[in-house]
C-alpha cells in the first residue's frame, strides 16, 4: 500500500534526521545519538530502515577511538568521499561560492540563518535542515544534489564503509534517477570534479610599474 503524500514526508524526515545524526563525527555523544536512530527507525519501514540499521549495527560494534579514526579518514581526508556537495558540481573554483549560495538562499527563505561552524552544502547539515526546518525546500535541495550523493554513495561502498548504507537510504528518499544522472555520476567518479576551466582575469595597472635602479625613463 502506498503512503499517502504527509506519511512519506513525515518518514523521510525521519530517515533524514537518522542520516544526518549517523554521518556526524562520532564525538563523546555518539553512543547517544546510535540510541535516538533506533528510536527514530521506529517509525521507518521498508528499505530504508533496514539500511539504517546495517549502519547503526556496524558503527555501534566499532571502538570509538577507531570510529573517530575512519571518520576522519573517510571524509577529511579523500575528496572522492568527500560530503561538501557543491564540491561535485563546482570543484574547487570560483563558480562554488555561486553554487553554495543556493543553500544559504534556502536557510533563509525557511527563516533560519546559515551553520556558523559548518559549509552550508554539507551533507548532515543540509540532513538536518530538511528533516527539522523545511522538508520541502530540504527536499529540494537534496534532490538537486542527487548525483554528488549517488557519487559519494559510489565511494563509500568501494571502501565498504559503515556510512554507506546511511547515505543509501537518503537517496531511497529521492526521485528515481534519470539515465543523464547515471552518466553524470560514471563521469565524476571517473574523471573527478570540475576544475577551472581559465585562468585568472589580466588586471590593468593604475601606476606605472617600478623601474630598475639606473634604468632609464
Amino acid at each position: 500500500m502506498k503512503l499517502r503524500a504527509r506519511d512519506r514526508t513525515l518518514a523521510d524526515r525521519l530517515v533524514w534526521q537518522s542520516a544526518s545524526l549517523l554521518l556526524t563525527y562520532p564525538d563523546q555523544q555518539w553512543a547517544q545519538r546510535l540510541d535516538t536512530v533506533d528510536r527514530l527507525r521506529a517509525g521507518i519501514t521498508g528499505q530504508a530502515a533496514a539500511l539504517l540499521a546495517e549502519s547503526v549495527a556496524a558503527l555501534r560494534h566499532a571502538d570509538p577511538a577507531q570510529a573517530a579514526y575512519d571518520y576522519v579518514e573517510t571524509f577529511d581526508l579523500h575528496k572522492r568521499t568527500t560530503m561538501y556537495l557543491t564540491y561535485w558540481t563546482a570543484g574547487d573554483t570560483r563558480n562554488r561560492g555561486s553554487h553554495m549560495h543556493a543553500f544559504v538562499a534556502a536557510y533563509h527563505d525557511a527563516g533560519v540563518p546559515a551553520p556558523k561552524d559548518e559549509a552550508p552544502d554539507h551533507l548532515p547539515v543540509v540532513l538536518e535542515f530538511a528533516a527539522t526546518v523545511d522538508p520541502d525546500a530540504g527536499r529540494r535541495l537534496l534532490a538537486a544534489h542527487q548525483v554528488p550523493m549517488r557519487v559519494l554513495l559510489d565511494a563509500l561502498t568501494a571502501r565498504g564503509s559503515a556510512y554507506a548504507p546511511a547515505v543509501a537510504a537518503v537517496c531511497a528518499t529521492l526521485p528515481v534517477p534519470t539515465e543523464r544522472d547515471v552518466q553524470r555520476a560514471q563521469r565524476l567518479t571517473a574523471g573527478g570534479a570540475p576544475a577551472e576551466a581559465v585562468g585568472l582575469e589580466p588586471f590593468t595597472l593604475t601606476v606605472p610599474p617600478r623601474r630598475a635602479a639606473g634604468g632609464s625613463r
